[in-house]
């Protein structure tokens, strides 16, 4: 029991090591931007999927503003990916196909296996350009951004290209600012943190790019993943393909507004996490590929944050066990303790990493909430690890695949 919980403490501090060595680079070390900066060019064909199910809360919002992107009309062609919608998406996708003849292309999925990379699998059947971006329908393309995350495909070994995720929605309710903070610590620091030091930036599976050879190379889309962006991630890296995170591509999201739809959410980013940790981390570690050493520890290690949280609870348990049955001296078994239970509402170092998001954003107002934030993260690690206790139960049962999708908030269009 004892060992077990060193065990425990040291993944603790390992993780905690790297919140700090992340924030400490995105502050002083030096910011790679390689590819930001390029704005006229011979721009390639590119193909944008749009994937939507039930979005008629947010649909007509994101094909207007990819219809106003400063990208050229001819070289850009948009795919909603309507799969399955039974409210009035279809309707509004028509109707654009109908104001902007020969941009927008639908694609109206009407069976098929449920989830988002089942969908995008099938809609590949539509798309003849080489670069390819996704967003989810409850996103707002800045004009900019389809040329910003089509830049870095001009270097071939890019297979992969991830923007920056803004919520637009913060000044609803206490919930979608911590959501605000969480999103800015893990983009402005963590993301940038990995691009800067050559480590592994995670592909978002929106506001993002794939190279179509690249994902021919790799088997393409994954329909049995629950996060089809982690999984595309660790194949694409298995494979020799860089992925690129560009910190200044901005796009805006609308993020859950309650907290029921917010415990689903990461349920389903949980199971898919770990569904990629028990495919690809041995593999990465251990296996032969063209992953660098920093890439396999780092990558790893990526695949472990799921996992944390139930960890982090069995610590608890098994420091009062020890403490109780007196297996360990006093003064062990209580810095044990008081270091597990620290760590299992939120560490000093996911503070600090936050707290520097919000000083390089600018916002210096939000520090105010940093101590809300013990909220969200026992939220966070209560739901974790409930989604690992299901996720086990459902291996064992044969339970069969199942999509949650994430409730929208925005008013319908008129």
């Amino acid at each position: 029991m004892i060992y077990s919980l060193y065990a425990i403490v040291a993944l603790i501090c390992i993780y905690t090591a790297r919140h700090y060595w992340f924030t400490l680079n995105r502050v002083f070390g030096f910011q790679r931007h390689p590819y930001i900066d390029i704005d006229t060019a011979d721009w390639p064909a590119v193909t944008v999927l749009v994937a939507a199910h039930n979005e008629e809360k947010v649909i007509a919002n994101i094909l207007g503003a990819l219809m106003r992107v400063n990208y050229p009309a001819d070289k850009m062609l948009v795919i909603p990916v309507n799969d399955r919608s039974t409210d009035r998406t279809r309707h509004i996708i028509d109707e654009f196909v109908e104001r902007f003849a020969g941009r927008i292309r639908p694609f109206h999925r009407t069976s098929g296996k449920a989830g988002k990379a089942a969908a995008l699998k099938d809609a590949m059947e539509f798309v003849e350009s080489e670069v390819i971006l996704i967003f989810d329908a409850d996103y707002i393309p800045a004009a900019g951004l389809i040329k910003q995350l089509t830049a870095p495909f001009f270097d071939p070994g890019v297979g992969g290209v991830m923007g920056r995720v803004v919520p637009m929605n913060v000044s609803t309710n206490l919930l979608t600012r911590l959501l605000d903070l969480e999103r800015s610590g893990g983009y402005q620091v963590d993301q940038q943190a990995r691009m800067n030091l050559r480590l592994v930036p995670q592909h978002g599976g929106t506001v993002a790019g794939v190279r179509r050879s690249a994902l021919r190379e790799i088997g393409g889309w994954n329909d049995s993943s629950l996060t089809e962006d982690t999984d595309l991630t660790y194949r694409l890296l298995l494979h020799g393909w860089k992925t690129v995170y560009q910190n200044r591509s901005e796009c805006y999201e609308e993020v859950p507004e309650t907290w029921p739809v917010r415990i689903r959410q990461i349920m389903r980013w949980a199971k898919g996490h770990n569904q990629a940790m028990v495919a690809y981390a041995v593999r990465l570690l251990l296996g032969r590929h063209r992953a660098r050493l920093r890439e396999r520890l780092d990558g790893t290690l990526l695949l472990g944050v799921y996992i944390m949280a139930p960890l982090t609870l069995l610590g608890w348990i098994l420091a009062l066990l020890a403490f109780y049955r007196g297996l360990a001296p006093l003064h062990g078994v209580l810095a044990l303790l008081a270091l597990t239970a620290y760590a299992a509402i939120g560490n000093l170092a996911a503070f600090f990493e936050i707290a520097a998001a919000v000083r390089l954003d600018g916002n210096r107002r939000r520090l105010c909430l940093l101590p809300c934030l013990l909220l969200g993260f026992t939220v966070s690690i209560l739901s974790v690890s409930r989604a690992v206790v299901s996720q086990v139960w459902d291996a064992l049962s044969g339970a069969e695949f199942h999509w949650d999708k994430t409730e929208r908030f925005r008013k319908v269009e008129s």
